[in-house]
């Protein structure tokens, strides 16, 4: 018999080669295991189909390659359907808005790669290969299907491209990037559902952007710079992760150095962010996710391995202390949330 679950629960563990398949029972707040798929390599970005029939796990290693994983609805567990050549070590993997094409950012190769997904829903060859600024971290195709972004840590930049969803080819745009703060580091983005705003994380001064994005010119303007970090901190900032809630009112943002997940209030207006405070979690929280019903906020310790469920309560948006932790593989990384069925 399944544990009941309304959610299915992906960790990837980078040190251990696995991953774990959980069960959430969003009535009762509680996190049952399910699986332990071992990858056979460092498993850290994951991406789930639209259709939650899929998902696509990058393995950081020689070779460096994607692996293609078949969802069961009812049980969430994990059956293997192949492999593809990545062309770096990937740091981020995306699916655009038709789902035929994979995109990757390569932060040691500082490049972006677009990859066919085969018609049973495997990854396929490597299409399209783009060289970036340095460090290339996270990539997504905005809605439309007519521009993709993708973040250069290392310089600074988030790239412009217009997209053919026929082909698979992107072409830099005009202009090709928007450049942030000297030496903040853009690493993780998203928009919101209105596709208005981009929120943009900077890791090395954990500082978020808030962009107004046009989706026909494809131009990101400037609207508002927040810190991410606790007050009174003064050590060197490691941010990592950022997740908005469904219904738009409430930003979250992880933090390393200080083990905190930070929590904005998005004016439904103009898009600016008020803080509302910081919750401690577990030790170097390097991914964290967000059930879709807005009640539980997931996140793990790449040093505790361990995973958090936190409460989100229902009027303020922040999170609450965990209501259970759940030992996990060695560093886990990446947290994924799908709903069952």
């Amino acid at each position: 018999m399944h544990p009941s679950a309304d959610f299915h629960v992906y960790v990837s563990n980078a040190d251990s080669q696995d991953l774990h398949v959980l069960a959430l029972d969003a009535e009762r707040g509680a996190l049952t295991p399910v699986q332990v798929l071992p990858l056979g390599g460092p498993v850290m970005p994951l991406v789930v189909s639209a259709d939650r029939r899929r998902l696509h796990a990058a393995l950081r290693a020689q070779p460096f390659r994607v692996v293609t994983l078949a969802i069961d609805g009812a049980s969430g567990r994990l059956s293997p359907l192949g492999e593809a050549p990545l062309p770096d070590n990937t740091a981020n993997l995306d699916l655009d808005e038709s789902g035929r094409w994979l995109f990757a950012a390569s932060y040691q190769g500082h490049k972006i790669s677009v990859s066919r997904i085969e018609a049973d829903g495997r990854a396929g060859p490597i299409e399209h290969l783009l060289h970036t600024g340095r460090h290339a971290h996270a990539i997504h195709a905005a809605a439309g299907n007519r521009f993709v972004l993708s973040s250069s840590l290392g310089s600074d930049r988030l790239h412009v491209c217009r997209f053919d969803a026929a082909t698979g080819a992107l072409t830099p745009h005009d202009p090709p990037a928007w450049c942030s703060a000297a030496g903040a580091g853009p690493r993780h983005f998203l928009w919101n559902a209105a596709q208005t705003r981009l929120y943009l994380l900077n890791e090395l001064d954990a500082s978020i952007d808030v962009l107004d994005w046009d989706a026909q010119t494809g131009r990101l303007a400037p609207r508002q710079t927040v810190s991410a970090l606790p007050p009174g901190f003064s050590g060197k900032p490691w941010a990592s992760d950022l997740h908005l809630s469904a219904d738009g009112r409430t930003l979250h943002a992880s933090e390393r150095s200080t083990s905190t997940l930070a929590s904005f209030r998005v004016d439904a207006a103009d898009g600016r962010l008020q803080p509302l405070g910081h919750t401690p979690t577990e030790a170097v929280p390097r991914g964290f996710a967000l059930s879709p019903d807005g009640r539980w906020l997931l996140a793990v310790g790449q040093e505790s391995h361990h995973l958090a469920l936190h409460p989100i309560d229902a009027t303020t948006g922040l999170p609450g202390a965990p209501v259970q932790r759940l030992a996990l593989g060695r560093n886990p990384n990446w947290v994924t949330v799908v709903r069952a069925g």
